[in-house]
């Protein structure tokens, strides 16, 4: 039997350096984040995702990879992760890592060797045109960072191809040899403890683009997806994919195909549309996309978040769409975007730190149909600097504590990795994880007993799950069927009480209870069943077999 561990986990990111610094030299390391597994057990994270913890030159927040089998020794090293490793396993918790295979940094071995010696077979393991490709300007990743995405390296007398920024070589994936390495990298980490991979820019892994270097390509560039997953398979059965992919619904069902692809995909379009609906207030958007969504096999399943590490796209949206959600969410474009698609803040701030929509916002991700993917620091409504530089704002170190540096660090300030929050409503003096601890309304221990009734309720990860009908267009409620118990999340995205009617044709003659009180709700006497909302409310209900 398939182990689908996945579906029910509750998912956290973590940048290992911004964590917690175990040695006080003001970098966040695996000897700080051992000591945090205790927390983030008592959270009720299933399984943390670490973003890259590489040897690089950091010129991408570490997704500029100088070597795939070792550990940046600002961070510690390959013992600290397998010790890590092994106490996240006896708390329950398992690990993702990430794999940047699409582009290596450009002070890698491999391309290094290949500047030096073009008749080696690094040569080979990147895209080289003797002649300025003509797509030169085109596909742009970082507008008004990147002018180009190939690079005249006059060493060599060639361009290089770089998807991304110039420092960030793309691998050839048609060579053999490069898949073979990608393949030893993958089995190295699984060998260390791992559960799976989650793949960065999957669309570009497999794009295909002009150079005088490459090999036999397939016919089909999603092959080398399944090539990708049946070396997964076989080296370890419950070990996923998890997969960065932003394109329309159109296009997502080629990732997952028959469930022998990527077992996830991160739901942009979902997320996109979610942000679109919390800045009107209108539920229409969020139920238009997810029904817009490909249905997946049973081994597929949806990474649904609200604030990921990077900038929050919206690249998917139109024009006025974006400009919808910038009045309400991120005003100020000189300060606040990036790359003219994408918002550079928290989301605590984007709400004004209103606590009541900021726990409807994070019921909906717990109970929409997929598995929720929970930021570092989201759980206490940490706050942003806008003074950082392109994405960094939203990467501040986790406030611990009112005590200097937020509990982060003991180091001196001047040396934290990157600077503590330490002014305004979101400075570690009033946001931190000690406080909220003493606090039973804070978000944190909010967020301890929905994660815990989302994991208690199963339901909401593997039921089969549809959009009800509502008479309301900020109410957005959901149905979900798992093993003959059924679920409901209603949740009123409007800052006005309203009365809406829910069609529950399948559960009339039943009741409902309201899961957060234990209580017995109401009966449903009629398939149109009216219910009355507060402002920002939410309501997480089980459908119990009898009325009585």
């Amino acid at each position: 039997m398939l182990d689908l561990w996945y579906k029910n986990a509750v998912i956290y990111c973590v940048d290992v350096e911004t964590y917690m610094d175990g040695n006080g030299d003001g970098v966040g390391d695996f000897l700080g984040l051992n000591q945090r597994l205790d927390y983030l057990s008592g959270l009720g994270i299933t399984c943390i995702w670490l973003m890259p913890f590489y040897p690089s030159p950091n010129k991408d927040n570490g997704y500029d990879v100088m070597d795939y089998y070792s550990v940046d020794p600002r961070l510690g090293s390959l013992g600290d992760f397998v010790e890590f490793a092994r106490q996240a396993a006896e708390h329950g918790i398992r690990i993702l890592v990430d794999l940047v295979v699409n582009h290596t940094s450009d002070q890698h071995p491999w391309f290094q060797t290949a500047l030096k010696d073009p008749e080696s077979k690094y040569w080979n393991y990147y895209l080289w045109s003797k002649q300025e490709p003509e797509d030169v300007e085109e596909g742009i990743i970082f507008p008004g960072r990147q002018d180009s995405t190939w690079t005249y390296q006059p060493e060599v007398d060639a361009y290089y191809a770089h998807r991304f920024y110039d420092h960030q070589a793309d691998l050839n994936i048609t060579n053999p040899q490069v898949r073979e390495e990608i393949q030893k990298i993958m089995g190295f980490w699984l060998e260390l403890g791992v559960s799976g991979f989650r793949i960065d820019a999957a669309p570009h892994l497999i794009e295909l683009r002009q150079a005088d270097n490459l090999f036999e390509p397939a016919d089909d560039p999603f092959l080398y997806i399944d090539e990708l997953r049946d070396f997964l398979s076989w080296r370890r059965g419950d070990a996923i994919l998890l997969a960065e992919v932003n394109e329309t619904p159109e296009e997502l069902p080629q990732y997952f195909d028959d469930g022998d692809r990527m077992q996830m995909l991160f739901n942009f379009w979902g997320n996109q549309h979610l942000l679109l609906a919390l800045a009107r207030e209108d539920a229409t958007p969020l139920k238009q996309a997810f029904d817009e969504l490909p249905p997946v096999s049973t081994i597929g399943q949806w990474a649904n978040f609200v604030r990921n590490h990077d900038e929050l796209t919206l690249d998917k949206l139109s024009d006025d769409q974006q400009n919808e959600i910038a009045a309400a969410f991120a005003p100020d474009r000189e300060t606040m975007w990036i790359f003219d698609r994408g918002i550079r803040r928290r989301f605590a701030p984007m709400l004004d730190g209103d606590l009541q929509r900021l726990k409807l916002t994070y019921s909906l991700l717990l109970t929409l149909p997929g598995t929720p993917v929970i930021n570092y620091g989201e759980e206490l409504g940490m706050g942003d600097d806008l003074t950082l530089d392109e994405r960094q704002p939203a990467r501040t170190p986790m406030q611990w504590s009112a005590a200097p540096n937020g509990g982060f660090s003991t180091a001196p300030a001047d040396q934290l990795v990157l600077p503590v929050i330490s002014e305004g409503d979101y400075s570690y003096k009033q946001v931190n994880v000690t406080a909220q601890q003493c606090d039973p309304h804070s978000l944190l221990n909010w967020m301890e007993r929905a994660v815990r009734l989302r994991k208690e309720y199963p339901a909401f990860g593997w039921g089969q799950w549809q959009t009800l009908q509502t008479d309301h267009p900020s109410v957005f409620a959901h149905r979900c069927e798992w093993q003959g118990r059924v679920v409901i999340a209603v949740h009123n995205l409007s800052r006005a009480d309203c009365k809406a009617t829910l069609v529950l044709a399948e559960d009339a003659g039943r009741c409902l209870v309201d899961l957060f009180t234990g209580k017995r709700v109401e009966a449903i006497e009629q398939p149109s069943h009216p219910m009355h909302l507060a402002g920002y409310d939410y309501r997480w209900l089980q459908v119990s077999q009898g009325a009585g």
